[in-house]
C-alpha cells in the first residue's frame, strides 16, 4: 500500500511504480527521496488513468505524504537531477509535473497543430462556381466554420450534441468543392463504429474510414508517414475527444503540408484510454487563442432532445466550469432535473438497490436477446433484408456500464444473461449475441470496438455478421476471432464512444469512476431514450475496483 488516503491502486501500477521510482534515481546516478518517489507513484497512477500530468496546485493525490504537499514535493523536484533539464525524466512545467517524453510529444503535437492553423490562401473558385455554403441554412458560427475552411490549414469545430456539427462539416465540404471541384478528400473517425455514423451522415458519398485503416497501421506502426504521405487536399476527422496523443501524432506526421485538416469533437465526452487528450488541450485559453479564428465553438442545439438534452447541458456546463474531481457526484449534479421527469420524458430515472442488478436492465436485455435471436434466424449470406433487419435490430439497444468488474460490472451482466455459454467458444455462444472486436484486425476489415452479431449458433456452422446496417454486412467465422472478441449484450462506456442507438440503458453505480464525462458520453448515445439505473446507497463490500481502467 502507497501513502496515502489508503485507496488502493491496481496490483500492477502498484508495481510500476514501485520499479519506476528504485530504477529512476539510480540509473541518473542520483540518491533516491522519499518525496519524489511519492511523486513518481502520483505519476504513474495519472498515466494508468490516461492523464499525462499532474498537478502539485491541486489536492493531494492518495500516493503522497498529505502534510508535506505540495511544498515539501515541489522542493525535492526542483532540486533532484530526475527533473533537470534535457535528460531529467520529469518535468515541472509551472504547476504541473509531467514526464518529459510526453511533455516533448505534446508540446510538438500542439504546436503542430496551431501551426496547422496559418492563414492560407483560399483555393480559387471554380468557373461559373458562385457557392460557399451550399443550399444548407447556417447560422453565425456556422459560417465562421465555412470561411475558416476556406482560409486556414487547420479548423477545430467543437460542439455539444445537436448543435449542427455534422450539416456544419457538410457546408465545409460543399463550399470546398465549389472552390475545388478535384479536391481529393477524405473522412476519418477514431472507430468503426464511429466511422460509420460519419459515412451515413455525410451521404456516403465520399470516402471514410477509421484513422488506423488511413495511416495503413502495422501493429505498433503505421504505412503512412512522412516518407510516405497519404495524397489528400481535404481530411475530415470526426469524434476527435477519442484520439491520443500518439494517434494524432501519426496522422500529423502523414499529412501533406498542403492538406486542410478540419478537427470535429465534443470536448465534454470522455478522452482517450491511451495518454494525451489532444481535444482537451485545444480548449485551454492560451491555445485557444492562439488557433484564432481557426477555432469555432457550435454552442446553438438544433435537434430537440427533451430531457436528455437539458440533463446532458447540466453535465457539459459543470465540465467546462472546473476539474473533473469526483466532488459532486455527477449524478447529485442533475438531481432536480431528474425529480422533474415524468411518463412523456425520453429520460427515465430509477434508483436501484447495488446489491443486485437491476430487473428492469434484465428484462430489458432478455427482450432484447430474444429479438435478436427471432431476426437471427432469418438471416443469412445472400439475405440482404434479413441481414440488414438483425443488423438494425443490434442498434437499437445500448447497454453501457463504467466498469467491467462489480455487481452491475459487464462481467455480472453476462454471466446474468449468458450463464454457463461464457466458458466456452465465441461459437457455442446463442445465435443473435452481440460480439465485440476488441483489437484493430485490418486483415478482416475489423475495427477495435466493431460489433458484430452470431448467426447460425451455437456450433461449429455459427458465423459473426458484421456491417453499419445500411448493407448486407460481410461474414466473419468466429474462429478467426479466437482471443480479439468477447459477448457484447453491454459495454464500457469507453468503449461504446462513438456509437449511437435508439434507446440507451446506463448503469451507474455508486463507488469507482463517477465522473461527470462518463455520465454525461453515456447519456448522449441516445437517439430517441435513455434509462438511467442509479445506486440508492453506496457500495461497501468491497466490489468496487479502484483505479480500474475499460
Amino acid at each position: 500500500m502507497l501513502k496515502g488516503s489508503g485507496e488502493q491502486l491496481q496490483p500492477w501500477v502498484e508495481a510500476l511504480a514501485a520499479a519506476l521510482a528504485e530504477a529512476l534515481p539510480r540509473l541518473h546516478g542520483t540518491a533516491a527521496d522519499p518525496l519524489v518517489a511519492e511523486v513518481v507513484a502520483a505519476l504513474t497512477a495519472a498515466l494508468a488513468r490516461g492523464e499525462l500530468e499532474l498537478d502539485l496546485a491541486g489536492a493531494a493525490p492518495p500516493e503522497v505524504s498529505e502534510p508535506l504537499w505540495p511544498q515539501g514535493h515541489l522542493q525535492a523536484l526542483r532540486r533532484s537531477p530526475l527533473c533537470q533539464d534535457p535528460d531529467g525524466p520529469l518535468a515541472l512545467e509551472g504547476s504541473g509535473l509531467q514526464w518529459r517524453r510526453w511533455q516533448r510529444q505534446r508540446q510538438q503535437v500542439i504546436d503542430t497543430l496551431v501551426g496547422w492553423a496559418r492563414s492560407l490562401e483560399a483555393p480559387p473558385p471554380a468557373e461559373g462556381s458562385t457557392a460557399t455554403s451550399g443550399p444548407l441554412r447556417l447560422d453565425d458560427r456556422q459560417r465562421e466554420a465555412v470561411a475558416a475552411v476556406l482560409g486556414h490549414g487547420l479548423v477545430l469545430l467543437e460542439g455539444g450534441p445537436g448543435t449542427g456539427k455534422t450539416s456544419t462539416v457538410a457546408a465545409m465540404i460543399a463550399a470546398h468543392r465549389a472552390r475545388d471541384p478535384d479536391a481529393r478528400i477524405h473522412l476519418a473517425a477514431p472507430t468503426g463504429k464511429a466511422a460509420a455514423r460519419l459515412r451515413a451522415a455525410t451521404g456516403g458519398s465520399l470516402p471514410c474510414t477509421t484513422l488506423h485503416r488511413l495511416l495503413e497501421s502495422r501493429g505498433e506502426r503505421f504505412g503512412r508517414h512522412r516518407g510516405r504521405p497519404l495524397d489528400l487536399d481535404l481530411l475530415v476527422v470526426d469524434e476527435v475527444s477519442m484520439v491520443d496523443l500518439g494517434l494524432m501524432g501519426a496522422l500529423l506526421e502523414a499529412l501533406p503540408e498542403s492538406c486542410r485538416l478540419v478537427l470535429v469533437g465534443d470536448s465534454a465526452q470522455l478522452p482517450p484510454i491511451a495518454p494525451g487528450a489532444v481535444l482537451q488541450e485545444l480548449q485551454r485559453p492560451d491555445r485557444r487563442q492562439r488557433l484564432g479564428a481557426a477555432a469555432i465553438t457550435l454552442d446553438t442545439t438544433y435537434r430537440n432532445a427533451g430531457a436528455i438534452a437539458s440533463v446532458a447541458a447540466v453535465l457539459r456546463r459543470a465540465i467546462a466550469a472546473g476539474p473533473d474531481g469526483q466532488d459532486p457526484d455527477p449524478v447529485a449534479l442533475i438531481l432536480p432535473q431528474l425529480r422533474q421527469l415524468n411518463s412523456a420524458d425520453n429520460l427515465e430515472w430509477r434508483p436501484c438497490s447495488p446489491r443486485t442488478l437491476p430487473q428492469a436492465l434484465v428484462t430489458r436485455l432478455r427482450d432484447h436477446q430474444a429479438s435478436l435471436a427471432r431476426r437471427a434466424e432469418r438471416c443469412a449470406p445472400g439475405s440482404p433484408q434479413g441481414c440488414r433487419e438483425l443488423l438494425a435490430e443490434r442498434d437499437r439497444l445500448l447497454v453501457m456500464a463504467p466498469r467491467r468488474q462489480g455487481r452491475w460490472g459487464l462481467e455480472a451482466i453476462h454471466q446474468a444473461l449468458l450463464g454457463s455459454r461464457l466458458e466456452g467458444e465465441l461459437q457455442d455462444l446463442p445465435t443473435g449475441t452481440p460480439v465485440l472486436c476488441r483489437r484493430n484486425l485490418p486483415e478482416l476489415d475489423l475495427a477495435n470496438g466493431d460489433v458484430g452479431v452470431l448467426v447460425g449458433g451455437p456450433g461449429p456452422a455459427a458465423r459473426l455478421l458484421f456491417g453499419d446496417g445500411d448493407g448486407e454486412g460481410f461474414w466473419i467465422h468466429p474462429g478467426q476471432l479466437a482471443g480479439a472478441a468477447e459477448p457484447a449484450l453491454a459495454l464500457t462506456v469507453h468503449k461504446a464512444q462513438g456509437s449511437e442507438a435508439e434507446q440507451v440503458i446506463v448503469l451507474f453505480p455508486s463507488g469507482g469512476q463517477r465522473d461527470r464525462r462518463l455520465l454525461y458520453t453515456a447519456l448522449t448515445r441516445a437517439r430517441a431514450g435513455a434509462l438511467l439505473l442509479t445506486a440508492t446507497a453506496p457500495d461497501d463490500d468491497g466490489d468496487r475496483a479502484p483505479g480500474e481502467r475499460t
